[in-house]
């Protein structure tokens, strides 16, 4: 059966069996209830955000700085919205003599 009957949600679109706590990168979309325009406008086609908009931003930096296994890629706030490309991975022990205290994969992502 379908939840709410199908009255009040959606069906999910998260990948069935997927363990969204594993390492990856992860497209994100928060969305303001009712999808009101709380954020910031649009003017002359820039973001100009609203006080509220400066606080939900300056959130969502502190998850970065409060959680060493999430690393933002690139992000965008709207006057409805915010888009986040985000990866989470595992913090090493740093004992292996590197400097940052993150595994080094080659890849060159936009990061730190």
């Amino acid at each position: 059966m379908e939840k709410y009957q199908n009255k009040y949600r959606i069906q999910s679109h998260r990948k069935p069996n997927w363990d969204y706590s594993a390492e990856a990168m992860y497209f994100l979309t928060i969305v303001t209830q009712h999808r009101e325009c709380i954020l910031g406008t649009i003017v002359n086609h820039e973001m100009v955000l609203s006080d509220f908009g400066k606080i939900v931003e300056m959130e969502w930096f502190k998850s970065f700085e409060i959680r060493d296994e999430l690393l933002l890629h690139t992000f965008v706030t709207m006057p409805n919205h915010l888009h986040g490309i985000v990866e989470i991975r595992e913090k090493w022990d740093g004992m292996d003599g590197g400097t940052d205290g993150w595994w080094d994969d080659g890849r060159d992502c936009g990061g730190r």
